[in-house]
């Protein structure tokens, strides 16, 4: 006996429609490099920041946020975009009038 689906697929509109896969891995690959970049940055920086004498605590916060940053933008690449418009379709049942087929000459 084969199982029915009560519910029809929903509509899609073009404003909520997702991007393409390559522009979604596009963004993706940008916001992983824009982090790595950043945690590359802060690494160096607390290597010249412990040569040059700074306090204890400058070099500290600059390791913590290159051992935190991988974390962060693992999270921040595998994050998913979505797109809403906001507005929700109603569905106002069969007992809804439709538009019929039209006068014919």
């Amino acid at each position: 006996m084969a199982r029915e689906r009560s519910r029809e697929p929903e509509a899609v509109r073009i404003t909520s429609a997702a991007a393409s896969r390559n522009d979604d891995i596009a963004s993706r690959q940008k916001r992983y490099l824009f982090s790595m970049t950043i945690r590359t940055i802060c690494f160096v920086g607390a290597i010249v920041a412990s040569l040059l004498g700074s306090p204890t605590w400058v070099w500290a916060v600059l390791i913590a946020g290159a051992l935190v940053l991988p974390y962060v933008a693992v999270v921040m690449a595998n994050a998913a975009t979505t797109k809403g418009d906001g507005f929700a379709l109603v569905d106002h049942g069969p007992e809804r009038r439709q538009l019929g087929a039209g006068d014919r000459p």
